[in-house]
């Protein structure tokens, strides 16, 4: 399975579809980070019964992940604003058990879901990115939605090579990043 998407379809195949599904790890990457609210795991269980109004914080959605000991990681370009760690405070167990980055360089969006399903394209995790606004405030995105390994693999090595440190030395943003990987 590989599809294209855009806008709201970014929202109910991957937020609704593809990270409910998730088992054993879910990575998320990103350039831009704001306070996602997304319907709770119950209503998400079908890309078809997206579309509801009881939203919670998409980090509430990965503190439950974390919680069954799900491995969340995300990697993000700068620090989020103050909703968004508002929000992060309200849950203690994301503080140790999600892992995270920040790296200056990144500019990828993806989310790998057990290594195996994967979102990449220009939607980052934001309301507006992700399609989980109104059709008036929400941005103009696509992306590809896929279960290829030929596709799904190098965004893994992507990942993984940023999340590794494999560009830190020679990045020369080092003075920008909080915590270089080495």
């Amino acid at each position: 399975m590989t599809a294209f998407l855009s806008n709201r379809d970014i929202y109910t195949s991957v937020v609704c579809g593809i990270v409910p599904q998730v088992r054993e790890r879910l990575w998320i990457a990103t350039a831009d980070i704001k306070d996602l609210y997304v319907e709770p795991p119950a209503q998400t269980a079908t890309a078809a019964k997206c579309g509801g109004r009881d939203m919670v914080p998409f980090l509430e959605v990965l503190a439950g992940m974390v919680k069954r000991g799900i491995e969340v990681r995300l990697i993000h370009a700068k620090e989020p604003g103050p909703n968004w760690r508002e929000d992060f405070d309200r849950y203690p167990g994301l503080w140790e058990g999600m892992e995270r980055m920040l790296c200056p360089r990144v500019h990828f969006k993806c989310i790998i879901v057990d290594g195996a399903k994967a979102y990449f394209g220009s939607a980052n995790l934001t309301g507006a990115g992700m399609g989980a606004k109104s059709e008036k405030k929400r941005n103009f995105e696509n992306g590809v939605l896929t279960d290829d390994p030929a596709l799904v693999a190098p965004l893994i090595e992507q990942f993984d090579s940023v999340w590794r440190g494999d560009f830190c030395r020679d990045c020369g943003r080092r003075d920008f990043c909080g915590d270089p990987a080495v």
